[in-house]
């Protein structure tokens, strides 16, 4: 497949708060950005741009998710980037996708993504852990939830007499050995001999989607990897050829939302209309959060599903503080999902429906919120979809990427880095030993 899955139009983002001039500035600052991205990839610099076109850790990925497709279960121990990334990917192969998500069939996925220990003690207690394989992901092995999982869950392993087996139960994903470097993941699963694949050490957790860490789960969901890097790459190509600021969807999307914020408006909201969206709403939060919330810059993301957020947020955005921009992405829905019989929607009292498809109301849905929204003076951006495949999820991915790595110039921070994070996992690691 060639050509862009998508369509990103923000003419109807400058009838309230943001002036069209303060956008276009922002596009013509980007252009010295824009020329070192492609300098980058050229001197192989900046390693999520190669991804697209790399193959040679492929087919190491395909032999471990082979090793794990048996399993009645398969566990992904690891928090923050090293799992949204992959619940997003598997996510288009159905797991977490209300209904469907519990009819899947084997390797029923399970992420482990936030440490609570009433849940964590209940899942070991009841999953059945001899057809369970876990996969525990850390870029640098130090993470501290991370640790605490594999902790526990090879005392469950001991207790349930399969001690002898762990390295049968047990995987990872973490950086390569340092020498003098200190890789507290990979020393537990060493012990035991477990296979451990390698962390890309080159690309950062939050940009790791499209690496190994991101495509295991997607192979076990079903997901062609090969269509999501290819989407990636076609993301790519106007950067590789040449194209300018205003030609390119990434850098249009921060210039605007950086206008906004500049504008007063503090608030940006994605609105996806489609289950298989959820992941990747919670996947943009973290991405867009941590890498520009900085040095009193940033915008606060907030992730919502259409149409079922129509009904507990669309009062506030219409009617609250006007502090908001708006993204709607949406897919085209029309003629899609169960017909609808025309008696029975006469006798509800809805004759409209008649004959209609369920996509047909969500495509009207999507359309009346962002015409209300625009309505109401209120800025938006319209990103849409034809379809929603890999290919078009590698696409929207490599987008939201970009447009990040925009906005930390605009803004003037580093993308890459964490800090505040950094902080306070230090703090809890001496509140844990009693020192404070």
């Amino acid at each position: 497949m060639t050509g862009l899955p998508f369509s990103q139009d923000v003419s109807r983002a400058f009838s309230g708060a943001i002036a069209r001039t303060a956008f276009e500035n922002n596009l013509q600052r980007l252009a010295a950005p824009l020329a070192g991205l492609r300098e980058a990839y050229e001197k192989d610099s900046l390693a999520l741009l190669r991804l697209p076109e790399r193959t040679d850790d492929l087919a190491p990925t395909e032999a471990f998710a082979a090793k794990l497709k048996d399993a009645e279960h398969v566990v992904f121990l690891g928090t923050g980037g090293s799992s949204l990334g992959g619940q997003t990917l598997a996510q288009l192969g159905g797991y977490n996708v209300p209904g469907v998500g519990a009819l899947t069939g084997k390797p029923k996925l399970h992420f482990l993504d936030n440490l609570d220990p009433a849940s964590l003690a209940e899942f070991l207690e009841r999953l059945p852990l001899q057809n369970t394989r876990f996969v525990a992901i850390s870029k640098s092995g130090g993470t501290g939830e991370t640790l605490v999982q594999v902790i526990a869950l090879l005392g469950a392993l001991k207790q349930a007499g399969l001690e002898q087996n762990i390295a049968r139960h047990l995987f990872g994903i973490t950086e390569p050995k340092k020498s003098g470097g200190k890789n507290g993941l990979r020393a537990l699963l060493e012990k035991f001999g477990c296979e451990i694949l390698d962390h890309d050490t080159r690309v950062g957790g939050r940009f790791i989607a499209l690496t190994n860490v991101g495509l295991l789960p997607a192979l076990l969901s079903g997901v062609d990897i090969r269509a999501l890097r290819a989407g990636a790459g076609e993301m790519l190509k106007p950067l590789l050829v040449g194209a300018k600021p205003d030609d390119f969807a990434p850098a249009a999307g921060a210039a605007l939302s950086v206008a906004a914020y500049d504008a007063g408006l503090p608030v940006s909201v994605l609105l996806a209309y489609g289950d298989r969206f959820e992941r990747l709403s919670r996947w943009w939060m973290q991405l867009w959060g941590e890498s520009l919330g900085k040095n009193g810059k940033g915008t606060t993301p907030i992730a919502s599903i259409g149409p079922v957020d129509q009904h507990s947020q669309l009062q506030l955005w219409l009617d609250g503080p006007r502090d908001k921009l708006f993204t709607i992405i949406s897919l085209d829905n029309s003629d899609k999902g169960p017909r609808l019989d025309a008696e029975l929607a006469q006798l509800a009292g809805e004759p409209v429906f008649g004959g209609r498809t369920v996509g047909d109301l969500v495509a009207a849905q999507a359309r009346a919120t962002a015409d209300t929204l625009a309505k109401h003076r209120l800025p938006l951006r319209e990103i849409k979809l034809k379809m929603l495949d890999a290919f078009a999820l590698g696409a929207l991915m490599m987008h939201f990427m970009l447009e990040t790595i925009f906005g930390g110039e605009l803004f003037s921070v580093n993308t890459y880095d964490q800090p505040a994070v950094e902080e306070g996992k230090v703090l809890a690691k001496r509140y844990l030993a009693g020192e404070a």
